[in-house]
């Protein structure tokens, strides 16, 4: 792990590899850690660096206003880097977008796996499911929160928890924790969103763009991967990926590796 000063924060990363540059964004239920099924499969051809967001994983947060998409920008110029592709999940991947709107010259493709998109407001099917299979929560209580959020997202609204890889739910428990202290810091800080928002502009994305979902995941994710197929211009709809939630990556990585590296330039 190295840290590195990006826009006033220290933030972490980890590189390895050579060939093109590959930066991969995670979701807002976890940190860098979650791409340790694609970092040896891409590392054959790029260079791949994961990043913790700042306040997330192990990269600060100092009380200063500041852009996520900003931030992604300044982390490539402190690797002395022109561009490179953006692969995110969840908030990772609406981070993604919007550094591709905000920077669009400084990323060459975007791989999407069960994307955010900035202004997307939630339907009121996600919210109904919510309260069937979460309910209220104290957002101050990270483990009941953590559990209430892994079994929305990971295990999915189709699925029973013992469906699940009890490894998997492990994991993404205690990744979960971390980012949930990480958003109530964030919270009290000034994080400029992009604005106008990613959800009206999809059609801006001018690079490669490569979209999918977990077949269990939620209906909006699922939808959303098809709008933005719909309407960035140079879009590939991967078909929803069997028996995956939220963190597809981690859940079914053989099948995402081989997208990412059919699809990532060389």
């Amino acid at each position: 792990m190295t840290k590195i000063k990006v826009n006033g924060a220290l933030l972490a990363y980890n590189e390895v590899g050579s060939g093109s540059p590959v930066l991969l964004l995670h979701a807002g239920i976890a940190d860098r850690r979650m791409w340790r099924e694609q970092v040896d499969a891409l590392v054959t051809r790029h260079r791949v660096i994961t990043l913790d967001l700042r306040g997330y994983g192990e990269s600060e947060l100092p009380a200063t206003a500041f852009a996520h998409h900003d931030d992604v920008a300044g982390l490539l110029d402190a690797l002395n880097l022109d561009s490179a592709a953006l692969i995110g999940c969840s908030f990772g991947g609406a981070v993604a977008i919007d550094t591709a709107l905000a920077h669009p010259d400084r990323v060459s493709a975007l791989a999407l796996l069960g994307a955010a998109v900035s202004g997307h407001d939630w339907s009121e099917q996600t919210n109904d499911l919510w309260e069937t299979l979460v309910g209220d929560l104290d957002p101050e209580d990270f483990a009941a929160t953590a559990a209430g959020e892994v079994r929305f997202w990971v295990v999915g609204p189709e699925r029973e928890p013992a469906d699940v890889d009890p490894q998997l739910i492990a994991f993404a428990t205690a990744m979960d924790e971390r980012a949930l202290a990480a958003e109530l810091a964030l919270s009290a800080v000034d994080v400029a969103e992009l604005d106008p928002p990613a959800i009206g502009r999809l059609g801006e994305l001018r690079m490669p763009v490569l979209t999918g979902a977990g077949a269990a995941d939620v209906p909006d994710i699922r939808k959303l991967a098809d709008r933005i197929a719909a309407e960035a211009p140079r879009a590939t709809r991967l078909p929803d990926i069997p028996d995956a939630a939220h963190l597809l990556p981690l859940e079914r990585p053989t099948p995402v590796n081989t997208a990412l590296l059919d699809f990532l330039p060389h």
